[in-house]
């Protein structure tokens, strides 16, 4: 078991700073989409590298050996970082909604200070509710037996009460999924409904929409996969208080 998770978190940790470099480095690849791209992809290499390996041990020990304290951090980091993440990947699918819906006003739409104030919004609204519902303890209130779990020194005890457990699900993940799975109904009916326009395009715009289509379908698959995965655990945290 840790050699697969260990598997698991290299692979999140060295392909995420591989993708961190490539964009960085390479000026040509400076674009608002791969600006978001490099953000989401930093979200997920802290995940990798300073969630993962303790998340790791316990699950593989069935115990916390680092304290209260730092589980509270841990768990808060965990959260806002599985927020941002998905935060992200709601972002690009409205920069791909204007890429393909609307070509000719995307170079003034979506603009760098567009995507900053973006960004702003993906990393400052998760830190601030999983940081503060976790270090005020809200999400324990009314939690039978709780006090005796945080008495218990080889246990991380983090679990949401119905409000926060519902607010959680809603907020952070089914609000943002919802929006991305109608974005990209949008964009692919858009699509459809544009075929034969593009068959009637200048060959150089006719690759070039060919190409924003192709991206769209790519992340639109990659997303998918990606809500499938958070699901269960999101679910989880709904279910759980009732």
């Amino acid at each position: 078991m840790y050699s697969f998770m260990a598997g698991s978190i290299f692979i999140t940790i060295f392909g995420n700073l591989a993708m961190i470099i490539s964009i960085s480095y390479f000026k040509q690849l400076h674009t608002p989409t791969n600006f978001l791209i490099l953000s989401m992809a930093i979200t997920d290499f802290l995940l990798g590298f300073t969630i993962m390996p303790y998340s790791m041990i316990r699950s593989v020990e069935n115990c916390w050996y680092f304290g209260l304290t730092f589980c509270k951090i841990h768990y808060s980091f965990d959260l806002m970082l599985s927020i941002t993440s998905i935060f992200h990947l709601c972002s690009v699918a409205i920069d791909r909604f204007y890429a393909v819906c609307y070509p000719l006003r995307y170079s003034t739409k979506i603009t760098i200070p567009v995507i900053k104030r973006l960004l702003l919004l993906c990393w400052s609204v998760p830190g601030a509710f999983a940081f503060g519902v976790v270090f005020s303890e809200a999400y324990a209130d009314g939690i039978e037996g709780y006090d005796i779990l945080v008495a218990c020194s080889s246990s991380c005890p983090v679990m949401f009460n119905k409000l926060w457990g519902t607010t959680l699900f809603m907020a952070g993940f089914f609000t943002p999924g919802s929006m991305m799975v109608g974005i990209y109904g949008k964009i692919f009916a858009v699509s459809r409904k544009h075929a034969h326009a593009i068959n009637n395009l200048q060959e150089n715009q006719n690759n070039q929409v060919k190409k924003d289509k192709k991206a769209a379908k790519t992340l639109g698959i990659v997303i998918g996969v990606f809500l499938l995965c958070w699901f269960p655990s999101f679910f989880t945290i709904l279910l759980d208080p009732f």
